[in-house]
């Protein structure tokens, strides 16, 4: 199959259903010419549901980053998918939690907090030091962000975490560049999706695309997202890491 991503093997976290950012990234890399793998957490009777709507039904494997022996294990079990040539040239990072405390900012307590950045920014670290045995010269690991920049309405401490994550990508660009690996992040613009639901107030954040965007911005097509995260897994940019690039109808850069 021809295609940027022809002949690559690329797994993807936090596909839940198919508004996600995720699913348009896995189903665009397998349109693109990638074999797929998907991590789900939880629902996993969902997940596996979601993956046969994908061009290719996609393997998928249970992964909570927050386990150390689901981490320890994810290598042996995408070799227990691929068989005995496995290997990964792109991993897709789009896994991100904030309890309902970590909502309110002066009220956050630590227990919310260090939730909300354990599996939003810490988790980028882990999934990539997991999957680092499948990994060699030439991979890409993408992550998804939302401008943290900013203090946005009623992000509170996921704008943290997000800054965090921001900062983890850069750190981790620095230590696995001498391998031949890269790491940058889509910073992407709302969607309305399983996700939002768990932010409140996501409709008074998300009416900010709605009235800057200048090119504009759809809430509910994920797809532009989805070919951002595709672009950074090809060979299309071999020289380009701890990069952030905006695929947000150009909101980042329109002043007050």
């Amino acid at each position: 199959m021809s295609g940027i991503l022809a002949g690559k093997r690329v797994l993807v976290t936090g596909v839940l259903t198919e508004a996600s950012i995720a699913f348009q990234a896995a189903k665009v890399a397998q349109n693109e010419g990638a074999e797929v793998v998907l991590t789900g957490f939880g629902r996993l009777s969902l997940v596996e549901r979601i993956a046969k709507r994908l061009p290719k039904e996609a393997p998928v494997i249970e992964l909570d980053v927050t386990n150390q022996e689901h981490l320890d294990g994810l290598a042996d079990k995408v070799r227990e998918v691929q068989g005995e040539d496995a290997r990964l040239d792109g991993v897709v990072h789009s896994i991100a939690f904030g309890p309902q405390g970590a909502f309110n900012f002066l009220e956050a307590g630590w227990e919310d907090v260090s939730t909300a950045v354990h599996v939003s920014a810490y988790s980028y670290k882990s999934l990539a030091t997991a999957l680092l045995p499948l990994m060699g010269e030439g991979s890409s690991i993408v992550g998804l962000t939302f401008d943290a920049q900013f203090a946005w309405p009623k992000y509170d401490w996921m704008g943290v975490a997000k800054a965090a994550l921001e900062n983890t990508n850069r750190y981790l660009a620095r230590d696995l560049g001498p391998k031949g690996i890269r790491c940058n992040l889509v910073s992407a613009g709302p969607i309305k999706s399983m996700a939002a639901k768990s932010i409140p107030g996501f409709e008074e954040l998300a009416d900010v695309w709605n009235h800057r965007a200048p090119i504009g911005w759809d809430l509910a097509d994920p797809e532009p997202a989805g070919r951002g995260v595709v672009g950074l897994l090809s060979d299309f940019f071999p020289r380009t890491t701890g990069e952030i690039v905006h695929v947000d109808g150009g909101v980042h850069m329109m002043g007050a």
